[in-house]
């Protein structure tokens, strides 16, 4: 164990939140995956159990490997990667596909092994990366509007629209994250609310455009329209997912029916991955299941704050928040929708919920931090020392 631990750097108490956060998925996974055994005949439990496994395994691999990577190489990376994820982005909305009765175009499938790749999981990482990049080079500069409109919000604004049409969710996070993390960079609040008005008139054409010629491109904006009339109308009967996930809740009370006796996986679609926050409720209760899940989050939250305090450059400060507070910001979304406070977004429950790459994404995102603040504990000096991705980008500016 010792040896192990010598290797491990970085964040202790983050390790231990993600390894504790990893244990308590397996649980609600296996039992929850006999919705997907049962009602859409999809292999078994224990087959359920060992893949979640599996990725979980492959994702704290992905963990250490990065964290392993000093932090300032991201900054290039980005310049390297979004023309790439832009290309994966496309092919995803063009040959995208159904996984566990989920109908997007969401998922490009992984040849060989089987798993679905949700590339605009790794979009949104990759982003975060390069606002963060833009904000720490002009930290000490005075902003042109025009030129931040060519140089940081094009390649958002393009890597968003090929995001929206499948998934409109994921694109709000995305959006909201980038703005917050600009705010927080110091970018002129005046010109955020330019870019918010922007964003607002570019949604309503995509909407009007998507409504008016509905065979033109995929595109979920029907479902979306559904969604939010459901859920702002207190009149309108409650959606399947979120009724059966209200009676999961409520039926789990203080203590829960216990581990492996929830009655609400067998009807609730989605129950090992969107609405798994409902079945670990149902199961452990309002004290073990919901209080508990909610403080490893808390924590984590806390401990992502104080590394970016911790920080020893801006950049360093800008890439823990931008890759860190999507991550609890999803989390909130999910369990806000399991509880009826938020419309069903498709959002899943970070580290808990089982899935193919967004366990990966999140583990990519965890071994940044984890890369900054492992960076911080070597006595080295890096002034000297040059960075090829540095050089890279600085001749690309």
């Amino acid at each position: 164990m010792k040896k192990i631990l010598k290797h491990i750097e970085g964040d202790r108490a983050i390790w231990a939140i993600v390894v504790f956060m990893a244990l308590l998925s397996f649980m609600p996974v296996y039992s929850a995956s006999t919705n997907l055994v049962y009602v859409a005949n999809s292999g078994t439990t224990t087959y359920h159990l060992v893949k979640h496994v599996v990725l979980l395994f492959f994702g704290f691999l992905i963990i250490y490997g990065v964290h392993k990577i000093p932090y300032r190489y991201f900054s290039g990376g980005s310049v390297l990667m979004l023309p790439l994820v832009v290309v994966l982005l496309i092919v995803t909305l063009s040959k995208g596909t159904v996984i566990g009765g989920a109908n997007a175009s969401r998922w490009i499938q992984i040849p060989f092994i089987g798993v679905g790749f949700q590339t605009s999981t790794l979009a949104g990482v990759v982003l975060m990366i390069f606002v963060a990049r833009f904000l720490a080079k002009n930290k000490e500069k005075t902003i042109n509007f025009k030129e931040s409109l060519w140089k940081l919000w094009l390649p958002v604004a393009i890597t968003l629209a090929f995001i929206l049409p499948a998934n409109f969710s994921t694109t709000a996070i995305i959006f909201s994250m980038v703005l917050l993390l600009t705010f927080l960079g110091g970018y002129p609040f005046k010109y955020l609310a330019s870019i918010i008005g922007m964003g607002i008139v570019a949604l309503v054409l995509f909407v009007l455009i998507a409504k008016a010629f509905p065979n033109a491109m995929h595109n979920r904006v029907d479902t979306w329209i559904s969604r939010i009339e459901n859920f702002s109308d207190k009149n309108a009967e409650e959606g399947y997912q979120v009724e059966k996930a209200k009676i999961a809740i409520a039926s789990g009370g203080l203590q829960g029916r216990g581990p492996g006796k929830s009655v609400q996986k067998n009807f609730l679609p989605q129950s090992s991955s969107d609405f798994i926050f409902a079945i670990i409720v149902e199961e452990y209760g309002l004290i073990f299941g919901a209080l508990t899940v909610i403080l490893m989050y808390l924590l984590l939250l806390i401990r992502i704050l104080v590394a970016a305090k911790k920080a020893t450059t801006i950049f360093a400060t800008l890439l823990i928040i931008g890759v860190g507070l999507p991550i609890i910001f999803q989390a909130i979304i999910n369990m806000a929708v399991a509880v009826n406070l938020f419309p069903v977004t498709g959002q899943t429950l970070p580290l808990i919920s089982s899935g193919g790459t967004s366990i990966w994404m999140t583990c990519f995102a965890i071994g940044i931090i984890l890369s900054v603040t492992a960076e911080k504990e070597k006595i080295i000096d890096f002034e000297n020392e040059e960075n090829p991705l540095d050089i890279l980008h600085e001749a690309i500016d």
